[in-house]
């Protein structure tokens, strides 16, 4: 009784102090608006999403290889990595297109900070927009973050990723066979 009574206590006074015992959840990764088909393996919290999740790649060709979610559809592509609140470090999204052409991408319910990465069909990295600014839910479209780039695909890391692991234009990826699919899931 005693022990309970003063675990109780302990936790109680952590909290109220901002601290979490070592045993605490984890904090949600998503608020409740992002894709519940989103990978639990990129993010950085807790996530009760579908046990059927996006596929996932390895990428190399950076200082540090990246683990990514595959958007090759049109409705993955639009929720993308909307509303996630924490990503892994190393972790994020590839953006598949039919072709290289110029895509514009815009930070719409993004609740961190970003880095984008426009890579060629070859695996060239063509554009790397760095630090883009979050948005939050509540943010008037005109005054979302956008930027453009010209490649096939577009991979979104957290923001200081691209740096950290010597991401530039020039940099060459090497990628697995990635293709658009037209249905949704």
């Amino acid at each position: 009784m005693f022990r309970s009574l003063l675990g109780g206590l302990i936790l109680a006074s952590l909290t109220l102090a901002g601290a979490r015992p070592a045993f605490a959840e984890a904090p949600a990764a998503v608020a409740e608006c992002a894709d519940p088909a989103l990978p639990h393996a990129i993010l950085d919290g807790s996530f009760d999403g579908a046990p059927v999740s996006l596929a996932m790649i390895d990428v190399r060709g950076a200082a540090k290889p990246l683990a990514l979610a595959v958007a090759n559809d049109e409705r993955t592509r639009e929720l993308g990595l909307m509303c996630v609140t924490r990503l892994r470090a190393q972790h994020g999204m590839i953006f598949v297109f039919d072709d290289d052409s110029v895509q514009e991408f815009w930070m719409k319910n993004t609740l961190v900070p970003l880095d984008m990465v426009w890579v060629a069909t070859n695996g060239m990295v063509t554009h790397v927009a760095a630090n883009v600014p979050a948005s939050t839910r509540e943010t008037p479209d005109e005054s979302v973050a956008r930027r453009r780039g010209e490649g096939r695909y577009v991979i979104e890391l957290p923001a200081g990723e691209a740096a950290v692991d010597g991401i530039r234009t020039g940099v060459t990826f090497s990628l697995p066979r990635l293709l658009t699919t037209t249905g949704s899931r």
